[in-house]
């Protein structure tokens, strides 16, 4: 079995990414502290900032392609933090671009569809990118230096992800799953539009992009949905009641990370590539039925 090396391995998506392919790869889940205990994927413990452990893993584990998602993705910790978070995001970034275009691998880097300023969606790959918070900008400059030290990468947007927990975190639906199962009011969003999928199926559509030779490939769902239109669509799988709902609007946010109105991502290309994501009513239930939450 060729070998795959993923970063972030503890994390929403490095996790679900581990789950799938290691049913076709030797996987190799990079961790800084968090375990990994997953059959059929061996732990590497590795402070990515450092580059020359990062270079030592590298040497030892081989790899045959590598898909990174390790990140600070939290849009308000890197707008308090940015230097921090720039580091990881940006740096790290830079460093792996240097040792898989040394090694000649394929490689996906994960992005996000943040990097766009949601005045014009839906978002193709060729379309300009226009960060508003830092979290966008970190990512925008580090698609640049992928680019530039690595032109056969694939960088990979997505948007935002729900799935099972992995050791080291939770999506951000576990907070809503948790609020409505315990009957306590949840504020959601109407005005901010996203393209969301499943971790399972992001992490699908990473290992299709590692075939994918280069360029950037949009991995966004089929449908264009608000918060609030998406905890709507739970209530109703997990039978609670909507009215938990309260609507709330992004604009009117006085704190944190600014966010654009809609960065609706255009999956064109990787539908045709054979990427498939269901309609989240049916992710949705997936998640729900391994969490053992419903029948």
């Amino acid at each position: 079995m060729r070998t795959l090396l993923v970063t972030g391995a503890s994390g929403v998506l490095g996790w679900n990414v581990c789950v799938v392919a290691r049913k076709r790869w030797r996987t190799l889940g990079i961790v800084r502290r968090h375990p990994v205990d997953l059959p059929g994927v061996a732990r590497l413990t590795c402070d990515l900032t450092r580059p020359e452990e990062v270079r030592r893993l590298f040497r030892t584990a081989a790899p045959d392609a590598l898909i990174h998602c390790a990140a600070a993705a939290q849009p308000d910790f890197c707008q308090a933090h940015p230097d921090e978070s720039r580091r990881i995001n940006v740096e790290v970034t830079a460093d792996i671009a240097d040792l898989c275009a040394g090694a000649r691998i394929p490689w996906a880097f994960v992005s996000t569809d943040l990097v766009f300023d949601g005045t014009r969606p839906p978002y193709l790959e060729g379309d300009p990118v226009s960060p508003i918070n830092v979290y966008g900008e970190h990512k925008a400059t580090a698609e640049r230096v992928v680019h530039e030290r690595c032109p056969g990468a694939v960088i990979c947007r997505l948007p935002p992800f729900f799935g099972g927990p992995g050791p080291a975190s939770a999506s951000f639906i576990q907070p809503w799953i948790a609020a409505l199962r315990g009957g306590k009011e949840l504020r959601l969003f109407t005005d901010e539009f996203r393209t969301p999928v499943g971790a399972r199926t992001a992490a699908v559509g990473l290992l299709m992009a590692l075939g994918a030779g280069g360029g950037i490939l949009h991995l966004g769902g089929r449908e264009r949905v608000s918060r609030y239109d998406l905890g709507i669509i739970l209530a109703a799988i997990l039978g609670a009641d909507a009215g938990l709902i309260m609507p709330g609007r992004q604009r009117d946010r006085t704190v944190g990370a600014p966010r654009p109105p809609d960065v609706s991502l255009d999956s064109s290309r990787a539908y045709a590539l054979g990427y498939d994501p269901p309609p989240l009513g049916e992710e949705l239930k997936a998640l729900l039925r391994d969490l053992r939450l419903i029948a």
